[in-house]
């Protein structure tokens, strides 16, 4: 497949310039794809806006039909989807087909829950009834680091809720997103989804318009910040799921073999690109040399290759951006701490980073204050747990956190202290469409998910009248 177009009321059209789209495993172009002028982003809100009445007033029975009918399209084309992820985001095969499995699978849960009337009063002296009423348009901004399953985060629940949408791909992984909607274009009606691409130039111009009533964003704070500071000048409604600095807090009963493989999965998992990730490990005194030992061993045997090829564990970075930054992190870890497993670029085509342990490192330096995002993990030694919670709340960041014990209730006790979203007890990255999910402090705002996540798709509005004769 690579004839890519923009989906703009129910047609599938041609970019007003193009761009190219990289394999972040070789460098090499992997295809053109389209790139939607300013026009063609109006023309698409415009679309969504003309086809909200009739979306809006569908019976949710019919609107949850339509979303499972996608789902089995996803999983009809699951091969396909999968290999085109996997070029243009870098991620091994089998990971890209978890992920768009995963995909189906949000779209089934989220388009199975309901949005009932609720009555808060019937008494002698009133009626109150609560409802949830769509919004209109709403704009989806998504980032590059897992491009289908955070689509499913959004879509679901917006179509569900009656709203129309406009989706914004990342430049750098628009492929996948665009061939989805090929695929499910004629599932709905015309102007109900529209999806168009651009070169990171559109973004300010979608949460400027006024005729789009929510941003969904997910991506980076600083750009969070930025999203937000627009969408105020028509207060939109906004849900922002951003950076983190993920604290994991090792206490001083595990066992290091058994651990260390759920840590090391849940710091590198797509190569540390994952905003959730932990970022931050910090291991008590007296289990921190085996715990370091054990990473490295992990380390030192995992495949980074092609995510094409058989085997591969972990994947290249996805852009040249963020391989030049994660390039930095590597520069401070050398100057502030001890690598003991990785500490390179590979010596390759490819944007390829080894799986980087980096110890005896401290706050103050980049690599434990700032988010990496990539391949590398610094490990803290504490001694003290009160001090470790304080350390770890430390960071203006709030969006996930683990803590590793053999006792269950001594890890509650520290869990409930930390100050984060979701914070998992003996693993991590643990995500489920019927659990919700957000950030605290400068994480983001808002929910995703479940009952919750769907509400925020939702104007609450009360009807508040005499009861019933």
């Amino acid at each position: 497949m690579s004839d890519y177009k923009l989906l703009i009321d129910g047609k599938m059209v041609p970019g007003d310039q193009t761009m190219a789209v990289l394999n972040p495993a070789t460098e090499e172009v992997l295809a053109q794809c389209p790139r939607a002028s300013k026009e063609q982003l109006d023309q698409a809100v415009a679309a969504a806006k003309a086809a909200f009445p009739a979306w809006a007033a569908t019976p949710i029975e019919e609107r949850r039909r339509l979303i499972v009918k996608m789902a089995e399209v996803i999983e009809a084309n699951v091969n396909e989807l999968a290999h085109i992820l996997t070029s243009e985001q870098g991620k091994p095969l089998a990971d890209a087909t978890g992920e768009v499995m995963g995909m189906a699978g949000f779209f089934r849960y989220l388009g199975s829950l309901d949005l009932p009337m609720r009555v808060i009063e019937n008494s002698g002296d009133r009626k109150v009834e609560a409802y949830r009423r769509p919004l209109g348009v709403v704009g989806a901004i998504i980032p590059w680091n897992y491009p289908l399953l955070i689509l499913a985060f959004k879509l679901p629940s917006a179509l569900l809720a009656g709203n129309t949408l406009v989706v914004k791909p990342a430049p750098t992984t628009p492929l996948a997103s665009l061939r989805f909607a090929e695929l499910v274009k004629d599932v709905l009606p015309k102007g109900v989804l529209n999806f168009i691409a651009d070169a990171n130039d559109l973004g300010d111009h979608m949460t400027k318009h006024p005729d789009i009533r929510k941003i969904s964003f997910t991506g980076s704070t600083a750009t969070g910040q930025k999203v937000m500071a627009s969408a105020a000048q028509t207060l939109k409604r906004i849900t922002l799921e951003l950076g983190g600095n993920d604290a994991g807090i090792v206490l001083d009963d595990v066992d290091p073999k058994k651990v260390a493989p759920g840590i090391f999965e849940g710091a590198f998992q797509n190569s540390g690109q994952v905003c959730l990730a932990i970022k931050r490990l910090y291991v008590h005194e007296s289990v921190y040399d085996e715990i370091c030992n054990e990473l490295v061993a992990i380390a030192k045997n995992t495949v980074v290759d092609d995510g094409a090829k058989q085997g591969t564990k972990l994947g290249p970075l996805q852009n040249k951006m963020q391989y030049e930054k994660v390039k930095a992190f590597l520069d401070d870890a050398r100057k502030n701490g001890n690598v003991i497993a990785g500490g390179s670029a590979m010596d390759r085509p490819g944007y390829f980073i080894e799986p980087t342990i980096v110890r005896d490192i401290k706050e103050g330096s980049k690599l434990v204050d700032e988010e990496q995002f990539g391949p590398v993990l610094p490990v803290i030694k504490y001694s003290d747990k009160d001090d470790v919670i304080r350390r770890a709340n430390a960071t203006n960041y709030g969006l996930g956190a683990s803590v590793w014990s053999s006792n269950i209730e001594r890890a509650h006790a520290v869990a409930t202290q930390i100050e984060a979203g979701t914070v998992w007890i003996n693993k991590h990255l643990d995500m489920a469409p019927n659990i919700p999910f957000g950030g605290s402090k400068q994480s983001g705002i808002g929910t995703e998910f479940a009952e919750e996540g769907l509400a925020e798709f939702t104007q609450l509005q009360i009807i508040n009248g005499p009861p019933a004769a």
